[in-house]
């Protein structure tokens, strides 16, 4: 019998992976994708070059984990378990969060919504829809809970998947085109949220009952 690796061992690898992942996120991050090389990640991580493509494979391979750990944060500013608190101020707090972590995550948010890097790259889109379909169901579970964000009715995740497309697109007006400042961005996705979940969504189901007839626009 093959006596088991030492617990450091599988700590230092860990470490180590975590240290070369943090790095490569960073670099990303301050430049696109083609401006950063595996020697400039290997000395930001204080490891030799081989390291990286012994945990990682291939530069792309990498970058394609650096995408995959930042979306692994919230795709969208939604409000968790409310723990007794003011929904709009738990509202407020994530919106602050998710702005942050734009800010601190530039370059490779940008990269991954086909601005600049590989484009429409079809992992790294495979990767953003997996992470916007997590954030729908964290959004309903937060809107309804207790209940299987997989059973939810179709008009409920619609919506929820347009207020996650108004995020993204609010983010890159920030971010890159600088049309909006951050407070702007933050009042837009926070009224946007109430609007969307208070109002829209009732418009909405409603439109989809033909026994109610639609609100006529005010001329």
């Amino acid at each position: 019998m093959t006596a088991a690796a030492p617990r450091w061992n599988r700590l230092e690898h860990d470490e180590r992976r975590a240290q070369i992942l943090a790095c490569a996120r960073r670099l990303f991050s301050e430049r696109h994708f083609g401006a950063v090389s595996t020697a400039e990640i290997a000395r930001a991580a204080g490891v030799a070059r081989g390291l990286i493509h012994h945990y990682f494979g291939t530069k792309r391979d990498l970058y394609l984990e650096a995408v995959r750990s930042m979306v692994s944060m919230p795709l969208q500013p939604v409000p968790t378990e409310l723990d007794g608190r003011d929904p709009e101020q738990l509202l407020a707090e994530g919106v602050e969060r998710w702005l942050e972590m734009l800010s601190r995550n530039r370059e490779t948010w940008i990269a991954a919504r086909g601005a600049q890097g590989f484009g429409r790259d079809g992992e790294v889109e495979a990767i953003l829809e997996e992470a916007r379909e997590g954030a729908v169901d964290q959004v309903i579970a937060a809107l309804r809970p207790g209940a299987d964000p997989a059973a939810a009715p179709a008009e409920l995740r619609a919506v929820a998947r347009a207020y996650a497309g108004l995020a993204e697109a609010t983010s890159l007006e920030w971010l890159q085109h600088g049309r909006l400042t951050r407070e702007q961005a933050r009042a837009l996705l926070y009224e946007s949220f109430i609007a969307v979940f208070r109002q829209v969504l009732d418009a909405v189901e409603s439109a989809g009952d033909p026994a109610i007839q639609p609100k006529a626009i005010p001329a």
